[in-house]
């Protein structure tokens, strides 16, 4: 049943009263796909994985995380059961991308990134008020909707752990993953509020910087720089506002103590966002190398152009190209265009002036007579011949 799962939906297959139509996703305790519910007909998200074992432990353990939460940032769950050796948990279903995803296409900006992990911390706040600490706070487990805007969600509470109740982690066993682990779990303390927020300051210190704080090549170095701590975030990107420095600096402070609690590192957020922040460092560089290409193209067809027309003084011929080159790193199409224009610009193009000039002229000629007599015909001809030659 976990491989039908796993690979694809059976037609007569149901889960209680949802019925798995594709997969949205999968990972190695089990698989996530979109649902109906036959007695709604609406669609949900249907999380699923095998009942034994510690995989089915989480989900029980966070199908009563989810239950405990009533927040705008946290996926709402309609209903946990146990069917066919699986544990199934059915979650409102909100079409999107993860937060590591975004990262990679490199399309959200600061004050995107800033708000997204303001709300970020806001569903933290709402957890760690109802006593639930997520443990597991990555750029895989945030999503960002398809909504108008920045929304997030919050996902997988599956290593939740709960401040009246013991792990499920023995002794060693560190959940979550290694890259936004706090230092003084890795020392073994118990999983708290401080270290999800340290997560989310890593999450931002990446987004911003287009780097990771802490990875190495191994993961021994890894986690001996998590307890180092990480560099400020000045280092990577002192353009930024001093207060939001602050804050993600204040995120990633290595005694727990130090650190803002979940509520707090939100509206610091918020206070620090720019109003029209620019590009991420690491999109900023990505963007560059992009817009290269056209403007040399434009810069040497501009400059090519005039150079073989007579243009004088020849001093046109390199403003041309620098203008064409400018225009076409501001907006590739813009600067190709411009340089395709080149030769038919009558500044600086003795031949296309001359002849525009003598164009001018005969039409006020025509215009100031009734109408052009032999002689004056041959006249201008004779005058457009010579100029044009």
């Amino acid at each position: 049943m976990a491989r039908a799962l796993a690979q694809a939906p059976a037609p007569d297959l149901a889960l209680g009263r949802y019925r798995p139509l594709r997969p949205l996703g999968s990972g190695a305790s089990g698989s996530v796909w979109l649902a109906r519910d036959e007695q709604t007909g609406l669609d949900v998200a249907l999380k699923i994985v095998p009942r034994e074992g510690k995989a089915g432990l989480r989900a029980e353990r966070e199908a009563e995380a989810a239950s405990r939460l009533r927040h705008p940032t946290c996926l709402r769950a309609y209903a946990f059961g146990r069917e066919h050796g699986h544990v199934y948990i059915a979650y409102e279903y909100a079409p999107g991308c993860t937060f590591r995803d975004a990262l990679r296409s490199k399309e959200l900006g600061d004050a995107d990134l800033i708000e997204a992990c303001a709300q970020l911390s806001e569903g933290l706040a709402h957890a760690h008020g109802r006593g639930v600490v997520h443990r597991d706070v990555k750029p895989a487990n945030v999503l960002l909707t398809d909504d108008p805007g920045v929304s997030v969600r919050l996902l997988d509470f599956g290593l939740a752990a709960f401040a009246e109740a013991e792990t499920l982690t023995a002794v060693g066993d560190v959940p979550g993953t290694l890259a936004y682990i706090s230092p003084e779990r890795l020392s073994g303390e118990q999983g708290t509020g401080a270290g999800d927020v340290w997560a989310v300051g890593v999450m931002l210190w990446e987004a911003l910087a287009g780097r990771h704080p802490f990875w190495r090549p191994s993961l021994m170095e890894t986690g001996r720089a998590i307890e180092e701590g990480a560099p400020s975030l000045r280092t990577a990107r002192p353009d930024l506002p001093e207060p939001l420095l602050d804050a993600v600096d204040r995120a990633l402070a290595t005694d727990p103590r130090k650190r803002p609690t979940a509520a707090k590192l939100a509206a610091l957020l918020r206070d620090a966002r720019p109003r029209r922040g620019p590009k991420s460092a690491h999109n900023r560089l990505v963007l560059a190398p992009a817009r290269m290409a056209p403007a040399a193209v434009a810069g040497a067809v501009a400059g090519l152009t005039a150079t073989l027309l007579p243009f004088w003084p020849p001093g046109f011929a390199l403003g041309f190209a620098a203008l064409a080159t400018l225009l076409g790193f501001l907006r590739p199409r813009l600067g190709l265009g411009a340089a395709l224009a080149v030769g038919f610009l009558p500044v600086g193009n003795l031949s296309l002036g001359l002849a525009l000039a003598y164009a001018a002229a005969v039409v006020a000629w025509l215009a100031a007579t009734a109408g052009p007599s032999p002689v004056q015909r041959g006249l201008v001809t004779a005058t457009g011949v010579v100029v044009l030659a």
